[in-house]
């Protein structure tokens, strides 16, 4: 049977990764490595950790060679004049953090099972220097999706992107994980902090400044 056809972007996703490019690929140096673990078409679930509001452009800047990603992504993002219709047209879905959002879970598997790439923070939100437990909304998805991949992202060095005396070295670095996808007897919860584990064991958790940055301890299981 032939491999389907590759997810075709979006206007507003290419416009809005051209407009980032620079900033993440220019001023902060991007390094990008692995890119040939993300399936170029078919479900792909990304975990990733998160340090920066530039996280997720810094994943698909880093990304658009061969994925546009489909975030779940803070609801109260949509509450800012403009952005909402700009997230609407990028593919981006509106969940409501700390609940059990039913119909954003739903929308993300109806679009994994058409073959959409879903990028998740485990963490939920950003670290902010603290180490924050596994959500379990990453091991949900592949448990109700078993046939898409999976793909861990660290990502380094954008939290000094605002930074204006030192310029940023930022890394995004793509793998699939050491103990594969969600393995039998291992529970959703489970899944997301094994992946979160081995993720931060590459991305430690970082504030804003090079000389405030800090490994995180492993969370509880």
């Amino acid at each position: 049977m032939p491999d389907p056809a590759p997810e075709r972007f979006t206007t507003a996703y290419r416009l809005v990764m051209a407009l980032s490019a620079p900033i993440v690929r220019g001023w902060g140096r991007l390094q990008v490595e692995g890119l040939e673990h993300l399936p170029a078409h078919g479900p792909v679930l990304v975990a990733g950790n998160h340090d920066s509001y530039w996280d997720p452009v810094a994943v698909g800047v880093a990304a658009r060679p061969r994925r546009q990603i489909r975030a779940l992504a803070k609801s109260s993002l949509w509450k800012v004049k403009g952005l909402g219709r700009v997230l609407d047209g990028m593919g981006q879905i509106p969940i409501e953090r700390g609940k059990s959002d039913t119909a954003a879970m739903s929308r993300a598997i109806e679009e994994l099972r058409a073959g959409a790439c879903i990028g998740i923070f485990p963490e939920g939100t950003r670290s902010l220097g603290r180490e924050l437990r596994a959500r379990s909304g990453f091991g949900r998805l592949a448990e109700a999706v078993p046939e898409a991949e999976i793909v861990c992202v660290g990502i380094t060095g954008t939290t000094d992107i605002p930074a204006v005396a030192t310029r940023p070295e930022v890394r995004v670095r793509f793998w699939r994980p050491e103990g594969g996808g969600l393995q039998p007897g291992e529970s959703a919860a489970e899944l997301s902090a094994r992946l979160l584990r081995e993720i931060r064991a590459q991305a430690p958790i970082a504030i804003a400044g090079r000389s405030r940055r800090r490994k995180m301890s492993r969370p509880a299981g």
